[in-house]
């Protein structure tokens, strides 16, 4: 080959690969700017006892706060003026070691209305780079719990602290009822799955006269593994409640999900669905979540979320 032809040749190699570059960078640019584009997902069921009035319950997760996301918290502040009835947070609340503080001042609005939580294993611990195939199908070791660097601990007391105070209750492998509007809301929940924290309460206990007042049974958890639904399922619950898999993150556009980051099928990786277990069924909400893990810190044809579930009588 002439040196003249060789370097052509390797000019429009290395033209090529520049554009591939660019390209690359230009998807991941827009990859980033997609987990600001914050949207509201509207759903109805037909759940309360007759006559009951509408319910709404605003269900967020995956908040996965950093200092300085300003965007995030504007719009997680503004969602307040939905006026919902009881907000349900469920888990991985954080993604820095400072990040509680932003997110008691993202959620200081919402913390003005009767709420209740799960946590998620960004609830406890730092997130760290890892391969993502160890996250798709399968629970983690039993072990995994052990192999977390105290220094990765998050200030989870602190945040859990300010909840209470603000009146959100924990329902980590708890049941407990409280009166909201005149309808008596029973919640159970269970801690996060993906630790294999998760231990099933049950349903909480009361007077004679329960079986005859309105009330709405709620389940909450923040990883939807399949054992835990079908807990859940068996128990009939009005409504099950979860986030973690961040509706797959990186989706295909007219296909959906591709990893559920657990054993959830990926068709159910987010939105509204049923999930059932021997005869016994409920309806599902999977939030897609509001953030990302700041090691990941994209989104593809799977916005961040939150969910405003009205809920009428049958």
């Amino acid at each position: 080959m002439h040196l003249t032809s060789l370097r052509s040749t390797l000019g429009r190699a290395g033209a090529l690969a520049g554009a591939a570059v660019a390209s690359g960078i230009g998807a991941l640019a827009l990859a980033n700017t997609a987990t600001r584009d914050f949207t509201l997902r509207r759903e109805s069921l037909a759940i309360l006892p007759p006559g009951q009035p509408d319910f709404t319950i605003l269900h967020i997760s995956d908040v996965h706060m950093v200092p300085g996301q300003d965007s995030k918290t504007l719009w997680l502040r503004s969602l307040a003026e939905l006026n919902p009835d009881l907000v349900v947070n469920t888990g991985d609340n954080l993604s820095h070691k400072n990040g509680v503080d932003a997110l008691i001042t993202a959620l200081g609005p919402l913390l003005a209305f009767p709420g209740v939580f799960v946590p998620g294993s960004n609830c406890y611990f730092a997130p760290r780079p890892r391969n993502p195939l160890a996250y798709v199908g399968r629970r983690k070791d039993p072990s995994s719990t052990l192999r977390h660097d105290p220094r990765d601990e998050l200030d989870w007391k602190r945040m859990h602290r300010a909840f209470a105070l603000a009146g959100w209750q924990n329902a980590s492998n708890r049941a407990f009822s409280l009166p909201v509007r005149g309808l008596r809301v029973d919640v159970t929940g269970v801690d996060d799955p993906h630790l294999l924290r998760d231990r099933f309460a049950g349903w909480p206990t009361g007077s004679s006269t329960d079986s005859s007042s309105p009330h709405l049974r709620l389940a909450l958890t923040h990883a939807p593994y399949r054992a835990v639904l079908d807990v859940f399922a068996r128990a009939q619950p009005d409504l099950i409640l979860a986030g973690h898999t961040h509706g797959g993150q990186i989706d295909v556009p007219r296909y959906g999900a591709l990893v559920s980051n657990c054993d959830l099928p990926t068709g159910q990786a987010s939105g509204l669905s049923w999930w059932a277990s021997q005869g016994r069924r409920a309806p599902l909400n999977v939030s897609a979540g509001i953030g990302s893990s700041r090691m990941v810190p994209f989104r593809v044809a799977c916005p961040p979320e939150a969910s405003l579930l009205t809920l009428t009588s049958r």
